[in-house]
């Protein structure tokens, strides 16, 4: 199947490329993302993401323990970019994020990995963390559509974008799955250093929802277009569940596709907080369930997770 995406037909007329080049003219002094650090990324300079003009690809392949509507037969096709704009303190793919494992990558070769997720029978193409290395993935996906490139696009964040980066990227990805991870600005300050994480994760999603709309899947139950919501559940009410369901239930939709996620942990430097030492109690996940209900959430995805194939991207 050719030109299915509206990508597609924007690479046609070359207004893909032509969003590719507007985005690496934002890294001379970066504002990719609400940190707006400025740093010359164009000319190699670390931005707070830790990543310059080049992104780093930790690994890729098919992935079979995403949200049911992403994974099919094929598994979803992940491919994970080191180094965050958000790096939270206990986040739980750290030798990735906040260590940089990978190898540096170019859009020639970023276009090569895709038509390879492709090849495998991935049901999409799922970037994970792709808010700062924006530019980078724009022009490989030209460059892969000159090669027959065809595959939903996810766009797989941690909720903390730029509307403006946001704006460049409608039309491109099919399927937003963003975290809305804290409610509270205090919190969001404390494992983040970005109190203004929730006001900005608002109009986020709004302009999410705006490009395009509520999750519609197909007759084989798999996602080809819209917005999955993804909330980690905290111990101690962290993450402030309550609030979140309502928002999205009163301002984005009550339709919206969201997965209350169980698998919290103590990671990286979790320690350094005596709230989040533990992983949530089973009366914890029932609380944040109950709490999209009453908001009147009711499309959560219940598939069990299984497992992974991720293949380091310099093995191939």
């Amino acid at each position: 199947m050719s030109g299915s995406h509206a990508y597609s037909e924007m690479h046609k007329q070359g207004e893909l490329a032509r969003r590719a080049k507007e985005a690496a003219a934002h890294l001379a002094h970066c504002d990719l993302c609400p940190r707006h650090c400025g740093a010359d990324r164009a000319s190699g300079q670390f931005g707070v993401c830790r990543i310059g003009d080049r992104a780093v690809v930790s690994s890729y392949g098919p992935h079979f323990g995403e949200e049911s509507v992403l994974v099919g037969s094929g598994g979803s096709g992940t491919v994970f970019f080191a180094g965050c704009n958000l790096l939270c303190s206990f986040c739980q793919n750290a030798d990735i994020s906040h260590g940089l494992e990978g190898m540096p990558v170019d859009s020639a070769g970023l276009a090569e990995i895709f038509l390879f997720i492709q090849r495998r029978g991935c049901s999409n193409l799922n970037l994970v963390t792709p808010t700062h290395v924006v530019p980078m993935w724009l022009e490989a996906l030209d460059t892969a559509c000159k090669k027959g490139f065809d595959l939903p696009l996810v766009y797989n964040c941690g909720g903390y974008e730029s509307v403006k980066t946001l704006t460049l990227l409608d039309g491109v990805v099919d399927i937003y799955m963003p975290d809305f991870k804290f409610a509270d600005t205090a919190v969001a300050e404390e494992f983040c250093q970005a109190s203004d994480y929730p006001e900005r994760a608002k109009e986020a999603f709004a302009e999410m929802h705006r490009q395009v709309g509520d999750l519609v899947t197909d007759d084989r139950g798999l996602a080809v277009s819209g917005l999955l919501v993804r909330h980690l559940v905290m111990p101690e009410g962290l993450a402030g569940t309550s609030e979140v369901m309502s928002f999205l239930a009163e301002k984005i939709s009550r339709d919206t596709y969201v997965n209350i996620m169980d698998q919290y942990r103590p990671c990286h430097m979790a320690y350094r907080h005596p709230k989040a030492k533990r992983r949530p109690t089973g009366q914890e996940i029932q609380e944040a369930i109950q709490a999209a209900a009453d908001a009147g959430i009711y499309r959560l995805d219940e598939k069990p997770r299984s497992f992974v194939l991720r293949k380091k991207w310099f093995d191939e």
